[in-house]
């Protein structure tokens, strides 16, 4: 693991604001209502050849004994605990405020390690509140706008420093296998990744649409090194308010599919297979991701036999007819039912992506579809197919030399496709087919 700096203070002092900087991009949401953030929230980062993680916490109110609030104190602390440095935030407009006081005792208190005092918002190098800061009793404090982009070379190599004191601590790259888990609102997606890492690493709530960032996980399987992503809950266009978080939210969640290596599609099978969980899936579809269908809460689902399952595949091949290479598995987080088979699953489907088939191998099976239907013709000219061959991988990617392309029928296409998946397996994945014009002085296969 590289070493963690957590980012802590009251709602609404621009941590997030110095997170997305640092990180190079808008992984925490940004808005000026308090207490956007909720979760830790982890991005990586480097300076000057030193690479660590920055975890992004919800605001500390110590006031607040509402549920939501209890968890996100939780989140903080956690943070806390783990982190190798804390940078505690304070707003250097507002100035010295008694919730700063609570963090500043709670942190020298608990915090066993370095702390750094951060003023931030200092957009002008204002002075005018600054060394009240000095009274939290910390000794080192650096003023900083995080938003202006001022003072963080001088933060950053102090956090440097502070992370060389300790010489066990790794500095280098880390490479790994994103996982997205993506679904509606309160379909247990949160509750999955907690119960994976055997922590409570991510706020769990009954409140449906309780994560709002779509967070990034560090999480080692089998020797591998794999990044979960948990992202908001994906509700229909009609019920979100136009400007509002949850649309950042939702940005976020394709974003991290977009990125993603393998997406866990998420669905709550007591309630039934919606037509949002179709959409989804769909969206995963179109960006050429393997993907896993995840089947939750099967421990609610009343008068279960033999066939039960049947039936819900059934109509997953009748919804998902875009993608019939689904990989579906039926699991109860909450009991741990199958659950042990998901990780398995995410390599299998990964291996299928990755997989090459050989000039050789993939011309005979195209032969061998080629006898068993005719190519389609048009205004008296019939297509040929001269030879294929797999262009790339994940997704798996095959290029068809034929004599004109545009006599190449949808249906013949998908044909082919069919031919392909039986003949080598990559269900879980799906497999892209270019079309592209050759020369007829080409021999045919």
């Amino acid at each position: 693991m590289r070493p963690l700096v957590a980012i802590v203070g009251r709602p609404n002092v621009g941590k997030s604001s110095f997170f997305n900087r640092i990180c190079g991009k808008r992984i925490s949401i940004v808005d000026d209502i308090a207490g956007v953030t909720r979760d830790r929230i982890y991005g990586d980062a480097e300076w000057c050849g030193t690479y660590f993680t920055l975890v992004d916490t919800g605001g500390l109110d110590f006031d607040n004994d509402g549920e939501m609030n209890r968890n996100i104190l939780s989140q903080a602390r956690i943070a806390i605990d783990l982190a190798n440095v804390i940078l505690f935030f304070v707003d250097g407009k507002e100035g010295l405020t008694s919730s700063d006081r609570q963090v500043g005792e709670y942190l020298m208190k608990n915090a066993q390690k370095d702390v750094i005092l951060v003023v931030n918002k200092l957009d002008n190098n204002e002075t005018d509140n600054f060394y009240d800061f000095y009274e939290l009793g910390f000794d080192r404090v650096f003023p900083i706008s995080a938003e202006q982009a001022k003072g963080l070379g001088d933060l950053l190599d102090e956090i440097v420093v502070s992370l060389k004191k300790d010489k066990s601590l790794e500095l280098d790259k880390r490479e790994d296998t994103k996982i997205a888990i993506v679904g509606k609102p309160n379909a247990g997606k949160s509750s999955l990744i907690n119960k994976l890492l055997n922590e409570d690493r991510l706020v769990v709530t009954s409140i449906a649409g309780t994560t709002r960032d779509a967070i990034d996980t560090p999480f080692r399987y089998n020797g591998k090194e794999y990044t979960l992503i948990d992202t908001a809950g994906m509700r229909k266009k009609s019920v979100i308010e136009k400007q509002s978080i949850e649309q950042y939210s939702i940005i976020r969640t394709l974003d991290a599919i977009r990125r993603a290596d393998i997406v866990v599609v998420m669905i709550d099978v007591a309630s039934g297979i919606t037509e949002q969980d179709i959409k989804i899936a769909g969206f995963v579809h179109e960006q050429k991701k393997p993907s896993i269908i995840l089947l939750n809460k099967w421990d609610l689902v009343e008068d279960k036999d033999d066939k039960t399952i049947n039936k819900y595949v059934n109509k997953l091949k009748e919804d998902l007819k875009f993608m019939d290479y689904f990989v579906p598995l039926f699991i109860s987080v909450k009991t741990g039912q199958r659950l042990a088979k998901l990780m398995t699953e995410v390599e299998r489907v990964l291996s299928n992506s990755a997989k090459r088939i050989t000039t050789g191998q993939l011309n005979d099976i195209l032969q061998s579809a080629l006898l068993l239907k005719q190519p389609p013709s048009k205004n008296g000219q019939r297509l040929k197919i001269y030879y294929a061959t797999q262009a790339s991988i994940s997704p798996p990617s095959f290029v068809l030399f034929v004599n004109d392309k545009e006599l190449m029928h949808f249906s013949y296409l998908r044909y082919i496709e069919n031919t392909i998946r039986k003949a080598v397996d990559f269900s879980g994945t799906p497999i892209n087919i270019v079309v592209k014009n050759r020369s007829e002085k080409e021999d045919t296969i």
